[in-house]
């Protein structure tokens, strides 16, 4: 039998005998592996709402749902919030960051955007899991994860001044210079970036490879939308700690004593237009 009908098989098997013994039981990782790269030009058969007010945010956030009237639940219009998602992580992997955090940030929404199938699956797994562990405090509702390609379609989702932080955590460096118009930080990218984000907000940018960091300070400096995050507010942001720690990639530098590098910039207010 090929791997993936392999794979495939064993992660039924696995939600099988959860649904039957009605256990709140965390997927395992090796049932949802893939290829670490995919090819953002590519089409994916991908799902999104032609703009943000089309998206249906309840089905991944139910226990935040705002109060309707019968009526409009049966126009079928999306079901409103009680608040928007305002923190996003993209390319988020296997979703170390949003699980943790979800536990420092409880009162945010937040969303982990993966084009990869079977780790889309594996996080939205997990986060199924954590929260019917957790019933009783509520933790890990504010949590949600999609598929989705954010280098397409990131405007299709979140409004204009939407994010206070968008999370960009060891990006595919796309070593050779012809793919390096694949790469997430890019000045047409970053102008989506300044779309997304409230006057204030933050990215937050870390890797493991300088070339990379190199790229990411360059583009984001040339951006008339950016400032840098002064050092010692980089140092004494909480998220930091949690970026460099809980990402799978974070965890397998450290593992490998690599060098982490970090940059935050900070959405500047408008222009007085």
């Amino acid at each position: 039998m090929p791997g993936s009908a392999l794979k495939k098989e064993n992660r039924e098997k696995f939600r099988a005998a959860r649904d039957k013994n009605n256990i709140a039981q965390l997927p395992r990782k090796r049932f949802y592996r893939q290829r670490a790269h995919a090819n953002p030009f590519s089409d994916h058969a991908l799902e999104y709402p032609a703009s943000p007010a089309d998206m249906d945010w309840a089905k991944y956030y139910p226990a935040y749902v705002a109060d309707t009237a019968d009526e409009e639940v049966s126009s079928g219009q999306p079901r409103l919030l009680k608040q928007d998602v305002e923190i996003v992580d993209i390319g988020c992997g296997y979703g170390g960051l949003l699980v943790a955090l979800a536990q420092i940030l409880p009162n945010k929404l937040m969303l982990g955007l993966e084009i990869r199938t079977q780790v889309t699956a594996f996080v939205q797994e997990r986060i199924w899991a954590l929260r019917k562990q957790n019933e009783a405090t509520k933790l890990y509702q504010n949590a949600a994860c999609i598929r989705a390609n954010s280098m397409k379609f990131l405007p299709n989702f979140f409004k204009k001044d939407q994010l206070s932080k968008i999370f960009i955590c060891f990006p595919d460096p796309h070593f050779k210079t012809r793919k390096h118009k694949a790469r997430i930080v890019s000045t047409t990218l970053n102008s989506e970036y300044a779309f997304a984000l409230r006057p204030g907000g933050i990215v937050y940018t870390i890797t493991d490879v300088e070339a990379l960091h190199e790229w990411m300070v360059e583009h984001f400096e040339a951006h008339p939308s950016f400032d840098r995050v002064s050092e010692e507010e980089t140092e004494s942001d909480p998220c930091v700690a949690v970026m460099r720690m809980e990402t799978e990639e974070g965890k397998k530098v450290a593992r490998n004593k690599g060098m982490k590098f970090v940059a935050l910039y900070r959405r500047r207010e408008d222009p007085p237009w």
